[in-house]
């Protein structure tokens, strides 16, 4: 058996470059290397790449730099592997990865790298979307604003940017309170379903407005639900732990007493 090489040794300041990241994942999926990492494709990747990205929105939402260092650099592996994998392929390299991001960026923020101006961000916001809406025409793609968004979204999160979108292309409420007034209009159309299928259409179309109004008050509905679902879940939990102390069983207390132990928990959330 032919002797092993010895693994390379790296310094901090190699261990502090992305360069290194690449290196070190072309060895492991380099004959010789790591069983399980040669074995991945794009598609066995997948659900890695998902779980890596939610584990970042967790990261941010808990507010801690700490934990979104170390995420963000599990979220950077996924694109080293994707790239790696690709360049083995002969599809594309890192040089491509950079070179179309890089021009993208720059060409997409002309108030910046170029001559033009922005009064504020929802004017960067309409001009991005001009802009792409020219590159799509110059390489013959005349796509409605409603297509090209990846149909594997968070129902919440495709909603909000199907909105952004039209709104974009000026298909938008003059003012906040019209969608409010949709609200209303929704809610009632609800109340007033009779079949479960109709009870199906308006129970979306609920969501539907409330993921528009999110987008008024300059909220991402997706973030807003997680951590209300987060929210509810610390109580919960909360809950259960104050009742037990008392030597209560929770789950066998009447409607009354758990709302009595639901207004302690948010006191104690709030200090």
């Amino acid at each position: 058996m032919p002797k092993r090489e010895d693994p390379p040794q790296y310094s901090d300041e190699e261990l502090g470059r992305f360069d290194t990241l690449m290196s070190i994942v072309e060895i492991l999926r380099a004959p010789g290397g790591c069983p399980w990492d040669r074995e991945q494709t794009h598609s066995s990747l997948k659900r890695n790449l998902l779980e890596e990205s939610y584990e970042v929105l967790e990261a941010i939402d808990a507010e801690d730099p700490g934990a979104l260092s170390e995420e963000l650099g599990d979220l950077l592996v996924q694109v080293a592997f994707h790239t790696q994998i690709a360049q083995e392929a002969g599809e594309f390299d890192l040089a491509q990865v950079l070179t179309q991001i890089n021009g993208k960026l720059v060409r997409r923020h002309p108030h910046v790298f170029g001559d033009e101006t922005a009064a504020d961000a929802r004017e960067v916001e309409r001009n991005w979307e001009k802009i792409k809406q020219a590159e799509r025409e110059q390489k013959g793609e005349r796509k409605s604003p409603v297509e090209g968004i990846p149909k594997d979204l968070p129902a919440m999160t495709h909603a909000q940017l199907l909105q952004d979108r039209v709104g974009h292309a000026g298909f938008e409420w003059e003012e906040v309170s019209g969608v409010l007034d949709k609200l209303v209009e929704e809610v009632e159309e609800l109340r007033q379903a009779a079949t479960h299928e109709e009870k199906v259409l308006e129970l979306g179309d609920v969501f539907f407005v409330l993921v528009n109004l999110a987008r008024w008050l300059d909220i991402h509905a997706e973030d807003a639900l997680r951590q209300a679902n987060r929210r509810f879940a610390t109580r919960y939990k909360r809950m259960e732990e104050l009742a037990a102390g008392r030597g209560l069983d929770f789950a066998a207390l009447p409607l009354a007493e758990k709302e009595t132990f639901w207004q302690e928990a948010k006191k104690m959330e709030k200090g």
